[in-house]
């Protein structure tokens, strides 16, 4: 028993646990749940729509009744030339209308005067030949009663528009002459008119509610068919539901498959169409992240395997002298000394490179943004690169750049860093003898500052590529032919880093151009 009953508290919490609804279970639980409520509201509202309908139908049936009785009921009037025929006699009234028609009242007389006037005698009384027999009464069979079948007399109660329960005559004067006293002088009125005088009037009160078994019965069948209906779009509403959910979840199922993949680390994985609408749309962002991510990572190994290269050219040549010298094949000397030195020289500069993009990259570059000049800024980093340039047969042109300031909020360090990038960039790859024009304009709200540079240029293919990491335009992986491939792509994180843009294109001076643009200081004048 013990042993029972801790298996039982052990499985009674799993039990008791509620079950976790998917979202197929829920989107279908919903849109079942929203046609529900509709359909029920709907055949709600239609039925109380028809039992509203319906009496009004029936007050205006009863009305066409009583336009057209109303003339018979004027010829009656005329008959006897008042209303006392009709006091106290609501079936002669309903007789006279032509709502119901009653044997006995016929010609203006009521059950009665019929009987004061039947013949003695039977229904066979008369003057008959002396001679002839009486005729034989019908043996077995029950003598039919005065005036027409059985079929063709009705009652009151066989009114199925309850007329005359909701009906009350007055003569012209007002007084009520017959019918129902409760009924209000505001009810609906239809004038009963001879010889175009008004002699008396008829009063319907409105249908208050369904009467009779007729009535019950047909709003019992109507009920009854609105159920089979509702519950007939009911199934093809939840048959719907769920076809909509399965199918509103396809691409989330999709999507849920790709994420996995990428998380996998399978970059090539793609969601297939989804369509124009929001899930669409969320596919497509799924498809454009899966390209970046796939991007990425041919980048990342691309980057690392630049690197590595990078890395080993200088490595290898240091190893090679130090072996030289170890093995004796070289001596120890200035030259060696010289060497080694050019090797450390481009390792350090390369890793101080690689840690500055790096630093750029993840917004670890420290910025400390005052008022500057753009003008000086250029001028001064033309002033401390001069030298290179004139060891590279480069001639710098600042003609184009006026002497009127031109105000900045920048950071100095970074800004010389990214001009000394740009000039540099141009001495290791403008033949010689060449060309620099810079040239600083207003536009708008930025300054537009370009360097301009002589033969050689890159195609139109290159230039969307020249801010890529590592990238060289003469295609090898010599330094002695140009840097590492950094100094663009640092500069365009600095250039970011101010809220500017940086370009390239075709110089028209048969090489480079590279275009900045750099905000305005919101303290200048326009």
């Amino acid at each position: 028993m013990l042993a029972g009953a801790a298996y039982s508290a052990r499985t009674c919490p799993k039990i008791l646990k509620p079950m976790r609804l998917r979202l197929l279970h829920r989107l279908f639980l919903a849109f079942a749940a929203l046609s529900i409520a509709a359909l029920a509201a709907f055949v709600v509202l239609q039925q109380d729509g028809f039992r509203r309908g319906f009496l009004v139908y029936l007050d205006a049936l009863s009305a066409e009744l009583l336009e057209k009785g109303s003339t018979r009921l004027a010829e009656r009037y005329a008959l006897h030339g008042n209303w006392d025929f009709l006091r106290g006699r609501p079936r002669l009234m309903m007789d006279a209308l032509g709502i119901m028609v009653d044997a006995r009242s016929e010609a203006g007389l009521d059950a009665d005067d019929v009987a004061r006037r039947r013949p003695r005698g039977g229904p066979f009384a008369g003057p008959r030949d002396p001679g002839r027999p009486p005729p034989r009464p019908l043996e077995g069979r029950p003598r039919p009663p005065f005036g027409p079948p059985p079929q063709h007399s009705r009652s009151l109660a066989d009114d199925p528009l309850d007329i005359g329960g909701r009906l009350t005559l007055v003569d012209q004067n007002g007084i009520a002459v017959v019918g129902n006293p409760e009924i209000s002088a505001n009810a609906r009125a239809f004038d009963v008119v001879l010889d175009g005088q008004l002699v008396g009037r008829l009063h319907l009160a409105p249908l208050p509610q369904w009467r009779g078994r007729l009535d019950e019965a047909f709003a019992r069948s109507q009920w009854r068919r609105g159920l089979i209906g509702a519950a007939a779009i009911m199934v093809c509403a939840l048959l719907l539901a769920w076809l909509l959910a399965r199918w509103m979840l396809g691409p989330i199922r999709a999507l849920a498959a790709g994420a996995q993949a990428l998380a996998a680390g399978d970059y090539r994985t793609r969601v297939g169409s989804a369509g124009k609408d929001e899930l669409g749309e969320l596919v497509q962002d799924f498809n454009r992240l899966a390209q970046a991510l796939e991007r990425n990572q041919s980048a990342r190994r691309q980057w690392s395997a630049d690197i590595a290269h990078e890395l080993r050219t200088p490595l290898a040549i240091l190893h090679g002298e130090i072996q030289a010298l170890q093995d004796g094949v070289r001596s120890f000397g200035p030259a060696t000394l010289e060497s080694l030195q050019a090797e450390t020289t481009r390792l350090t500069a390369l890793v101080e490179d690689l840690y500055q993009l790096a630093l750029s990259d993840i917004g670890g570059l420290e910025y400390r943004f005052v008022e500057l000049d753009l003008a000086d800024l250029v001028a001064e980093a033309l002033r401390s690169q001069q030298g290179m340039l004139v060891d590279a047969g480069i001639v710098a042109d600042l003609s184009r750049v006026p002497p009127m300031p031109a105000p900045i909020s920048g950071d100095p360090r970074r800004l010389a860093q990214l001009f000394g990038n740009l000039l540099a960039n141009t001495a290791r790859y403008t033949d010689a003898p060449g060309t620099l024009q810079i040239e600083l304009i207003r536009d708008g709200a930025d300054w537009r500052l370009r360097l301009d540079d002589s033969p050689p240029g890159v195609t139109e293919a290159q230039l969307p590529l020249l801010f890529d990491r590592l990238y060289r335009t003469d295609g090898s992986r010599n330094r002695a032919s140009g840097g590492a491939g950094l100094g663009l792509a640092i500069a365009r994180n600095i250039v970011e880093a101010h809220r500017g843009t940086i370009t390239a294109a075709n110089s028209p001076l048969g090489g480079l151009r590279i275009e900045i643009r750099l905000p305005v200081s919101a303290g200048a004048s326009r």
